[in-house]
């Protein structure tokens, strides 16, 4: 059965800090790069909600079923986002990855991959993962092909399974890595950041 416990995961350029309170300012920073709570199918936190949205984290960590980090960029040292485990099921070996978004200036660059390449390997390596999942809005095309680039594979679609924050309900389209996969998905996502550095 795993265990996750709070950690910090660096490399490719990132560092996955375990999210804390003191982050709030650098957060809201970060979501005021595109304003990027103006999407209403993500869950970005308004600049007068980050604390909230923290807070919220550490208690689902608190409660187990949580491990938030904030992402720095290890260039410019500024924090870009924020991403974690939730619906972490231990029993089965089942962590998710998610809650995702970075500031814009760093979309489609290296930090997703990176990001995920060490939440990956974590989850498979250290915490001997059967399978990791992600999920996101099914309006969220970009996120939807940005899962699958990474060599998720699709599992389905849950209608009518979520709130959004304006009060809407979305579908959820879900999507998982088997512990069986995760070598050739690494190989697959060294590549990329190969290719991004040359």
């Amino acid at each position: 059965m795993i265990e996750p416990v709070t950690v910090t995961l660096e490399g490719h350029g990132v560092r996955l800090e375990p999210l804390a309170l003191s982050h709030e300012d650098d957060l809201r920073v970060a979501a005021a790069d595109g304003q990027l709570w103006t999407l209403w199918y993500t869950g970005v936190p308004e600049p007068a909600q980050t604390r909230s949205y923290i807070e919220a984290a550490l208690e689902g960590q608190a409660q187990g079923h949580m491990l938030p980090w904030a992402v720095r960029d290890l260039a410019s040292g500024r924090i870009v986002g924020s991403t974690r485990y939730h619906d972490i099921v231990a029993a089965i070996d089942r962590v998710e990855i998610g809650y995702t978004w970075y500031a814009a200036s760093r979309q489609r660059s290296h930090v997703n991959t990176a990001c995920k390449l060490l939440l990956l390997g974590h989850a498979f390596d250290r915490l001997r993962c059967a399978v990791v999942g992600l999920r996101t809005d099914n309006f969220n095309f970009a996120s939807q092909r940005a899962i699958a680039a990474l060599g998720a594979q699709r599992d389905g679609v849950i209608r009518h399974h979520a709130a959004r924050r304006d009060g809407s309900v979305r579908d959820t389209v879900m999507f998982s890595i088997l512990a069986a996969e995760w070598r050739d998905v690494k190989r697959h996502l060294e590549l990329r950041l190969a290719r991004h550095a040359a």
